[in-house]
């Protein structure tokens, strides 16, 4: 057992490689909302432990067994998300913070359970894709609405969740996972995007829709 706070900066590490080429402390630091200090500290312990490889102004990765341990905490939070959302009724803006509240203590037993009581799901609410069992985690890389063209049919696969108060915007505009939109026109010098959502013709901001990721439709189909 490595503690919570030590799985929450494995979690962290984990998500920030996935998406920028160099892990920095700074991005760690602010991510987590903790001081500079607090982060070195932190990394030299789990350096002790062999979950990362830190050498200050070089590099900050995972070990192998760092991010099976990433893998696992983000299994928890994703199938708890998944779990509150489906079987006790909470919308999908309040799942995240309690998921983060009980990601660290669950059981691998109670986990089994929830998966087999949704039947193995394969994503979160947000449309963000659940690891499997076994530490495996499928890469999906989606466009974000704001990239699509006039006349362009999709459909949302995943929405950037840390934001709940964008999440009840969006859950209003009803641009939930696998709903089909179509991108009228792009407004120039910077306006508003007009958008189909299921049939429905909205107005949306270029910031916000950059948090809305889309598979684009085949146009051969």
């Amino acid at each position: 057992m490595v503690g919570a706070a030590a799985e929450d900066y494995l979690k962290a590490i984990y998500k920030l490689a996935r998406c920028e080429e160099r892990v920095m402390p700074s991005a760690l630091a602010e991510q987590l909302g903790v001081s500079p200090a607090a982060v070195t500290k932190m990394l030299r312990r789990l350096q002790q432990l062999k979950l990362v490889v830190y050498e200050p102004s070089a590099r900050l990765e995972l070990t192998p067994a760092g991010e099976k341990m990433a893998l696992e905490v983000i299994r928890h939070h994703r199938l708890l998300e998944a779990y509150l959302a489906e079987a006790l009724g909470y919308s999908w803006d309040q799942v995240d913070a309690e998921a983060e509240r009980l990601e660290h203590v669950i059981s691998e037993e109670f986990e089994d359970r929830i998966a087999e009581m949704l039947g193995h799901p394969t994503h979160d609410p947000h449309g963000d894709p659940i690891p499997t069992k076994e530490g495996h985690l499928v890469a999906e890389e989606h466009a974000p609405l704001s990239e699509l063209q006039p006349g362009q049919r999709a459909n949302v696969r995943r929405v950037t969740d840390g934001d709940p108060h964008m999440l009840r915007y969006l859950g209003d505009q009803g641009l939930y996972p696998d709903t089909e939109v179509e991108m009228l026109a792009a407004e120039p010098f910077g306006g508003p995007l007009r958008v189909r959502v299921a049939g429905i013709e909205r107005a949306l901001g270029r910031e916000l829709a950059a948090n809305v990721f889309v598979a684009v439709a085949d146009e051969a189909a």
